[in-house]
């Protein structure tokens, strides 16, 4: 008899924690979508503390982690590097990477990296930046969003010390080093080192992604610039900075021609391409 009191008391307390765990994950989706409606209405930090109470109440609910970290993203100003900027930065990679963690749908995996990947490059971390864009890339081949990334990473990597360091010379923007010039050639095979790599792999990133999606025009961009990037360090061997040049110059005629393409597709779909003749 009392082996079977035991036995009742058990399965009571079992069912007991099972109603209160289904009661919890209740709760959570109603957390969920308060917090859903708060956040289109633009109340992000009430949709905050309602994810954040989703998420309490049942760790596993995936797309409240990703809710939560959508509405710090959304609280995050790029640029601003004081403490609470950065910890909000912080606190979005952070749900971001349990997200990932948590064995999740490919399309969530694959925002979930973005996220991350976005707010450090964001925060200038391009190692880290590249390595998200990279899994995302990974995950979706066929998105041209990733490899452009890499591209403007690279080329930002590059751009802003190299010319912190011409202006040091006191040289002029539009000046480009030269092999006669000690301390610019110096410069230069120091610059070339260091930044040849990064060079190709950004135009290899960005020729990809335009391989994807033939009207990338900001692709096409920033093609122009990594061929200027890699034209200035050309100092030895005038022909290849010209033909560098020129390449950078076809892919400025590329990208507006894309522009303009685009332009018109968006007018006609709109209805302005439409020519309608006049009664007579």
């Amino acid at each position: 008899m009392n082996k079977f009191i035991k036995l009742l008391s058990v399965a009571a307390v079992g069912l007991a924690l099972f109603s209160s765990m289904g009661c919890d994950k209740l709760k959570a989706r109603d957390q969920l979508n308060k917090g859903v409606k708060a956040y289109k209405d633009n109340h992000y930090e009430q949709a905050i503390d309602h994810f954040q109470n989703a998420v309490r109440l049942d760790p596993a609910l995936i797309n409240a982690r990703m809710y939560l970290a959508t509405a710090y993203v959304s609280q995050y100003i790029p640029g601003v590097e004081d403490s609470e900027n950065v910890r909000t930065a912080n606190q979005a990679i952070q749900e971001y990477q349990r997200v990932i963690d948590m064995n999740p749908s490919r399309e969530q995996k694959v925002n979930s990296a973005k996220g991350i990947a976005y707010l450090n490059l964001q925060m200038k971390k391009w190692d880290e930046a590249k390595k998200y864009y990279r899994m995302a890339s990974d995950l979706d081949p066929n998105d041209a969003e990733p490899y452009y990334s890499i591209g403007v990473i690279d080329w930002s990597a590059c751009y802003q010390p190299r010319m912190e360091e011409r202006a040091k010379l006191g040289m002029k923007p539009d000046e480009h080093l030269s092999s006669k010039n000690k301390d610019q050639k110096k410069l230069c095979e120091d610059l070339k080192a260091k930044n040849s790599a990064a060079i190709q792999e950004g135009i290899d990133s960005l020729d990809k992604g335009i391989k994807l999606r033939e009207d990338y025009d900001d692709a096409m961009a920033y093609m122009n610039l990594m061929y200027r990037e890699r034209a200035d360090l050309e100092c030895d061997d005038e022909a290849a900075r010209a033909a560098d040049l020129k390449t950078a110059d076809a892919w400025v005629d590329k990208a507006m021609e894309a522009k303009k393409a685009k332009a018109l597709k968006a007018e006609k779909a709109q209805g302005g391409g439409i020519t309608v003749d006049s009664p007579k």
